[in-house]
């Protein structure tokens, strides 16, 4: 009985899901395909004991109805084999096959696991801060805050890590959420199969401003991707270990921009600790929006 209040549990979170803007539940991407078919496979098997659970509460209410005379009343009924049989049989083979589908899904949607694809894989560095990501492209050397872009069809590999507390990166049509820790680097592979915008946001509650620490991610055509990456060559600020202490000062709602130029090894200075790290919810009140203003 409790295994079928779970199931129900869980059935009524995925309904809840699916109203709350059902971005999980329409992929754009393999990942989150992949994630959404386990999702579905998962709730059929739970549906298995859940439907006839409730099916058998009101046949077993209707047969021992007061007015039933056919009913037998049993008041020394201490076990029965075949009872046993039948209500540890049917939880444990609805186990068995969850744990099946998770097992199989945990070593096909590995994170760290690269997208099978003839194109060679896009490098962004991810990294979170108070309250904003930041994303750099070692092979484009540029970089983006509250912005990411990326060509359909084409895997994007991140490498994430975390400048202040640690936090969740998720891209909910793409799938995986994954954390970024301070001190660590940790490995995402996602693809976009459509252009589109896709909302990414923050998953986990990291102070004053987590209910704006959200971004674009932007999948669009090579030859506009690369248009971009031009763009953002040709105008705004480097980033080096000088503005990157800027960047890295607390601030809410920042508007996406861009850096024409990066320090090649920022990422690794902000992951091994040699940069500085951000000072945490705990600091204090934000300081205003640090993106860089137009002169005129």
């Amino acid at each position: 009985m409790k295994f079928a209040v779970s199931s129900v549990a869980a059935l009524s979170a995925l309904l809840l899901l699916s109203g709350c803007g059902a971005a999980v539940l329409n992929p754009q991407g393999p990942v989150g395909g992949a994630e959404k078919t386990i999702l579905l496979n998962a709730v059929a098997v739970m549906l298995v004991i859940v439907v006839p659970t409730i099916l058998a509460t009101f046949a077993f209410a209707w047969w021992f109805r007061a007015s039933n005379a056919k009913a037998r009343y049993l008041p020394d009924f201490v076990y029965s084999g075949r009872l046993e049989l039948i209500v540890w049989s049917i939880p444990i083979l609805t186990i068995t096959f969850l744990g099946g589908l998770i097992w199989i899904g945990s070593h096909q949607l590995d994170p760290a696991k690269p997208l099978a694809s003839a194109q060679t894989p896009i490098e962004v560095e991810v990294v979170s801060l108070d309250w904003k990501w930041l994303f750099i492209y070692p092979q484009e050397g540029i970089a983006s805050v509250n912005q990411l872009v990326a060509p359909v069809g084409r895997p994007i590999h991140f490498q994430l890590t975390a400048a202040s507390v640690m936090n969740v990166f998720f891209i909910p049509q793409l799938g995986s959420e994954i954390y970024t820790m301070n001190g660590m680097v940790t490995q995402l592979n996602l693809q976009a199969d459509h252009p589109g915008n896709y909302y990414g946001q923050s998953a986990h509650f990291s102070g004053d401003g987590f209910s704006d620490m959200n971004f674009q991610m932007k999948a669009v055509s090579p030859a506009d991707y690369a248009a971009w990456v031009a763009k953002a060559k040709a105008s705004g600020p480097a980033l080096d270990l000088q503005s990157y202490g800027d960047l890295l000062q607390q601030s809410q709602a920042v508007k996406p921009f861009t850096y024409r130029a990066v320090q090649p090894t920022l990422f690794q200075a902000i992951a091994s600790g040699a940069a500085p790290t951000g000072a945490g919810p705990a600091a204090g009140a934000p300081t205003p929006d640090v993106s860089p203003r137009k002169e005129g």
